[in-house]
């Protein structure tokens, strides 16, 4: 797992990952600023606060954003991979696993409908994270392992649709579920640092393009011919 996420560190410095790289990149900030103003506007022209609470976010205003974009980007990133995997998982393949067949496109109407219900499982994940916040020492845990949980799992079986059929792609997730697990944790890691966490959908693809290749080299699974 480590290897493998090296690797995929390594790859996005590579001259194929650039030009996918700045897409992503640009997109996910873009998505990050427009949620933050949506939600600032909710809460500031729809929600009457005391003038206190008003101050406070006020003062507070790094670290609120701070925060903010750390539960923000797992669901933002769940968005941007819909759109996105088919490019990034073709330049891993094409640097690293040229001698074996390519993954099929996953058409489009699969990868906008897979994104879109990964988004709101994800955003609803996170709400419940959130309201846990006043839960000392509970909040940090539920947020690795909830995002921890769906990242590995969305983000594996994404990546294992381009190389087999849909319930193939889960059946082999769930035999190596706490395997996946331990991924999705790592990515939720990243997820969790600011700045490095923009960077998420492009790793957390990357990363999960190399751990699927191994596991099923490992596995001696035929992956079929594109």
């Amino acid at each position: 797992m480590i290897n493998a996420a090296l690797e995929a560190f390594r790859d996005l410095l590579t001259p194929p990952f650039r030009a996918v790289a700045l897409k992503v990149l640009g997109l996910t900030i873009l998505l990050l600023v427009v949620t933050i103003v949506g939600i600032e506007w909710v809460f500031g022209y729809l929600v009457e606060w005391p003038s206190w609470v008003e101050n406070l976010i006020q003062v507070l205003g790094g670290l609120v954003l701070v925060v903010g974009s750390m539960f923000l980007i797992p669901p933002i990133s769940s968005l941007i991979v819909g759109l996105y995997l088919d490019e990034i998982a073709e330049a891993v393949e094409q640097q690293h696993y040229p001698e074996q067949p390519p993954g099929e496109e996953l058409p489009v109407g699969i990868s906008v409908w897979l994104a879109i219900k990964f988004f709101f499982v994800v955003i609803g994940v996170n709400i419940l994270v959130l309201l846990l916040l006043i839960v000392p020492g509970v909040n940090l845990v539920a947020f690795y392992v909830g995002n921890g949980y769906l990242l590995g799992r969305e983000f594996f079986e994404m990546v294992a649709m381009r190389y087999m059929p849909v319930a193939e792609a889960r059946a082999f997730r769930k035999q190596n579920s706490f395997y996946v697990f331990l991924c999705g944790l790592l990515i939720a890691g990243i997820a969790s640092v600011p700045i490095l966490n923009l960077l998420t959908p492009l790793f957390a693809t990357a990363f999960m393009v190399h751990v699927f290749k191994r596991m099923a080299m490992r596995k001696q699974i035929g992956l079929p011919a594109a």
